[in-house]
């Protein structure tokens, strides 16, 4: 060992306490960095490398897998708390209602999610490590696993996975397509976790980061090559244009009726004044663009007035409907209108279909224990007093002879809820409203999301977001086009075609929990040792 590689060592064994705590804290809050919008990557193995060396210095020294617990937590605790601060936002749309639970909220919910990686460290710390590369293997196994837990329990949440930090770059995301987001995620977590076992071996070795490198250039290889040799020709044609709008409209002024209205004519003005008149196209606006779209008598003619006969709309809206007991219950929901009919003043654009957002955010959509929370007078953010009622699932809509399925605001965050199962779209489209957030972290790491379900399904997608970022995507997670953050504009772009499937599309998490429990296994055999 080198003088400096011992002192390290030696003074991150010696902490004790709170201090322990403090180093666990603020390695997760630097792992954040490498998600969006940073893409700070090299802080995956320093971030998770001082996890390790504290997790696994404290189960060789005899320590408790609640001890381990408390340093996975504190290091999720940090990697949250970074990473989705951006969420502290949407309190201050209504800040005389909401801006006081700031400081309650945000650190409650991030906690709560840092419960998840304390719980991955004590899955790792039980029994002492017999080496430094078998803890590695299972410690980035046990991450992965509560990873998965994440995404479904209470809901789910899976948003910042580790898999997400390279999707600001195609080329280290394609594999995607292979074992989709929660396999990769674990493969950057071997990457991540691995090099920090040459650290921890009795005898310094970097042969754990040359094998990750090796990992890191084989990633590479396999974009290159894929990105490379894709089935898009570069002069491909498309029945279909896809029009996608972004009317930059501030949320305070979503919610004035006023503002509203001629936020409207506005963006009407500016998508017809981009509009092809004599191709088959589809425009999208983002979510709740304008409530009760498809309910508004006014509606259907004045879309055919003002925009071009062959256009077909889809766009976001919140709509009203009777339950079956006969109250009045919310969709936010997204509307589809057909290609002009009629004649004359009898000219209009029909409404063909009405999509119900099925996978509701909790607090923002709808409050759980409602009348408990109500009790201390708490609601929801939405703008609907009971909340909103969730659909009845996936969808698929047809416009033009072409199957899309829709998602609203975040129900892309699911990998395989994003079409109902053997009815497989033409392409994705997706609509959302990111002005909750602001100009910061939000919008950048729910693209990075979109992205990926674009290499995964091996599908295109139009994605219509109300602040940004909109944009074009194609079955490799390319960008064909986008506006960028408060801008105002349209995009115009022939759909990109789709691929025939991908492995993950077919076999979904097989092959992740194939390859979770090749690492399980491995971390448990003695021979792997000798590889440090």
């Amino acid at each position: 060992m080198t003088r400096a590689h011992t002192d390290i060592l030696t003074r991150l064994r010696a902490l004790k306490g709170g201090r322990r705590l403090a180093v666990a804290f603020g390695a997760g809050a630097l792992t954040a960095l490498a998600q969006a919008p940073l893409y700070l990557l090299p802080l995956l193995p320093i971030g998770f490398g001082l996890l390790s060396v504290l997790v696994y210095s404290g189960r060789a020294e005899g320590g408790t897998a609640f001890a381990a617990f408390r340093l996975g937590w504190a290091f999720g605790f940090g990697y949250f708390l970074i990473g989705l601060h951006w969420l502290a936002f949407a309190f201050l749309v209504q800040a005389d209602q909401f801006a006081w639970l700031i400081p309650f909220a945000i650190p409650l919910f991030t906690g709560f999610l840092g419960l998840f990686y304390g719980a991955a460290t004590a899955l790792a710390g039980l029994g002492r490590p017999s080496s430094p590369l078998n803890f590695s293997l299972r410690l980035a196994a046990s991450f992965a696993v509560f990873e998965v837990i994440r995404g479904h329990v209470l809901t789910g949440f899976p948003w910042n996975l580790p898999a997400q930090a390279f999707a600001g770059t195609p080329l280290l995301a394609q594999t995607a397509a292979i074992w989709g987001p929660y396999g990769l995620s674990l493969v950057v977590l071997l990457l991540a976790i691995i090099p920090a076992s040459g650290l921890l071996a009795p005898r310094l070795s970097m042969r754990p980061a040359l094998i990750c490198l090796a990992g890191m250039i084989l990633l590479c290889a396999y974009g290159g090559l894929r990105l490379t040799n894709n089935q898009i020709p570069e002069d491909f044609s498309s029945p279909l244009e896809l029009i996608v709008a972004q009317p930059s409209v501030n949320q305070r002024d979503r919610l004035d009726a006023q503002l509203r209205d001629q936020a409207l004519l506005r963006l009407l003005a500016m998508t017809a004044a981009q509009t092809p008149d004599t191709q088959n196209s589809l425009i999208v606006w983002p979510e709740n663009t304008y409530p009760h779209l498809g309910s508004l008598p006014i509606i259907p003619a004045l879309l055919a007035r003002e925009l071009p006969e062959k256009a077909a709309l889809f766009s976001g809206t919140v709509r009203a409907y009777q339950g079956s007991d006969g109250d009045t219950l919310y969709g936010n929901s997204g509307v589809l209108f057909g290609p002009t009919i009629g004649e004359g003043e009898q000219k209009q654009k029909p409404f063909l279909a009405i999509y119900d957002k099925h996978h509701l955010v909790p607090f923002g959509e709808y409050l759980p224990f409602k009348s408990l929370l109500n009790a201390i007078g708490l609601s929801q953010l939405a703008p609907v007093e009971d909340g909103f009622t969730p659909g009845t699932g996936p969808a698929t809509l047809t416009v033009h002879g072409r199957r899309f399925s829709p998602l609203i605001c975040y129900e892309d965050v699911f990998p395989r809820a994003l079409y109902p199962e053997g009815d497989r779209p033409d392409f994705l489209v997706v609509v959302t409203n990111d002005a909750w957030f602001g100009d910061n972290a939000g919008p950048l790491q729910h693209l990075a999301i979109s992205r990926l379900r674009t290499i995964e399904t091996g599908l295109p997608m139009a994605r219509a977001a109300n602040t940004g970022m909109s944009t074009i995507l194609n079955a490799y997670g390319e960008m064909r086009g986008s506006i960028e953050i408060y801008e105002e504009g349209v995009l115009v772009a022939p759909l990109p075609p789709s691929l025939v499937t991908t492995t993950y599309d077919r076999y979904g998490e097989v092959l992740f929990f194939s390859l979770l429990l090749v690492v399980f296994l491995a971390s448990f055999r003695g021979a792997i040792a000798s590889l440090v």
